[in-house]
């Protein structure tokens, strides 16, 4: 018998993975507190909950975070148009800091040492927990068992964990059916491992669960109106049958059922994980998706030209910083509220049509507009002297002149 170790609060999915831990917890000495986040998952959580129980967790807290992830995560990356490697919208990369506060919340709430959570050791998601962990307080251990090496020797592959989950009576529902791993939250889910591995593999066709196929979706646009205030929206409205929703979850989940439908938001890519490698992954994210293109639209409607570049330089970091897992760092702080304080004049509508796979922007209109119809109109002259063109062009072509000037002394030379 183990020497007792004390209280671990353990990051809990249900899964195979984290069952399975949480016995081996047991089996080292912890008393085994286990934590389950509903942050947008479609899950039975009280059969989760007796699951765990029934595994020998002494006390289970099953956490609504959606609406917190939603207001306090996804509208910030909405803000900055997170976007990382130029495609990945990171709905798994926000999620991570949002669940893990709430862990280190329990932990400090149960006088907890340990943390314990049941991400791989080649993955982003060790990082993203811990870093957020040690933010919040430092004194925090974590038990991360796929990097301990008597656990990994013990169960080099799923076949190990299975028989494991079988001696000690442990249901998991893992079928030959679905050889891929999935990790589903309210902005997205992804799709990685098993036969997805190979980048070359097409994605199966009855892999996709939140969105439906774009060949098969209606032949009839969803055409909505997306109100935004400082860069976050608070209104959608559907034109066709004059839906509303306001709260900020309430709008997400409309959203991601509105462009599910008409099969918007899938991704296939291969991108750079923070550790060193590259991974091949597959993303739905449905109201993500129209919420970057909305927003993208209202920010270039209200933003000034020279502030957008430096946001944009911005939003990059941002993106990265995020993905990487430093949510919880200065320097990710900092950015927010660069990000923030850019969004002040991003108030207005956009009109747009959602259809067959795409989000098609038809329309915007804003009172802190900076788009004057009468300058730039090619029938009005308005304040602007068609005569000043000449000096601006002559001005921005001498470097120009000079550059290819000397370019061809020095081809010259090499000549002679």
């Amino acid at each position: 018998m183990a020497q007792p170790k004390g209280t671990v609060v353990l990051a809990y999915s249900g899964g195979l993975d984290t069952s399975c831990i949480l016995v081996w917890l047991k089996e080292q000495g912890y008393d085994v507190i286990a934590y389950l986040a509903n942050i947008g998952q479609k899950e039975d959580f009280e059969a989760a909950r007796k699951k765990a129980l029934a595994l020998g967790a002494k006390k289970v807290y099953i956490e609504d975070i959606s609406r917190e992830f939603v207001e306090e995560f996804i509208w910030p990356a909405v803000q900055a148009n997170a976007l990382y490697e130029d495609r990945y919208l990171l709905g798994t990369a926000l999620a991570r800091p949002c669940i893990a506060r709430k862990l280190v919340e329990i932990a400090q709430r149960e006088g907890a040492q340990y943390v314990a959570h049941g991400a791989t050791g080649k993955g982003n998601d060790q990082v993203r927990f811990e870093l957020t962990c040690y933010a919040l307080c430092p004194k925090i251990k974590v038990v991360a068992p796929w990097r301990l090496p008597e656990f990994y020797q013990r169960f080099p592959g799923r076949r190990e964990l299975m028989d494991y989950a079988k001696k000690h009576g442990i249901p998991v529902p893992v079928t030959p059916q679905t050889p891929w791993s999935m990790d589903e939250n309210l902005m997205h889910i992804s799709y990685e491992a098993g036969i997805l591995e190979n980048p070359k593999n097409q994605a199966p066709a009855g892999l996709y669960t939140k969105t439906r196929d774009p060949a098969t979706s209606p032949d009839t646009p969803d055409v909505l109106e997306i109100d935004f205030e400082r860069g976050v929206p608070v209104k959608v409205t559907n034109a066709g049958d004059g839906a509303t929703r306001c709260s900020a979850l309430e709008l997400f989940v409309y959203l991601n059922d509105i462009a599910g439908k008409h099969g918007v938001g899938r991704i296939d890519i291969v991108e750079n994980r923070f550790v060193g490698m590259k991974s091949r992954g597959i993303y739905e994210t449905p109201a993500g998706t129209i919420l970057y293109h909305a927003h993208l639209d209202i920010e270039a409607f209200t933003m000034d030209r020279e502030v957008r570049k430096i946001k944009q330089g911005l939003a990059v970091k941002f993106s990265e910083l995020v993905y990487n897992g430093f949510w919880h760092s200065p320097e990710c702080e900092f950015l927010r509220e660069c990000i923030r304080r850019s969004q002040e004049a991003v108030v207005g509508t956009v009109r747009l049509s959602v259809f067959k796979g795409q989000v098609y922007i038809l329309g915007r209109e804003s009172p802190r507009s900076l788009y004057n119809e009468e300058l730039v109109s090619m029938n009005v002259q308005g304040d602007y002297e068609p005569a000043d063109a000449t000096g601006f062009i002559n001005i921005n072509s001498l470097r120009l002149k000079e550059y290819h000037r000397l370019q061809s002394k020095v081809t010259v030379k090499q000549d002679e």
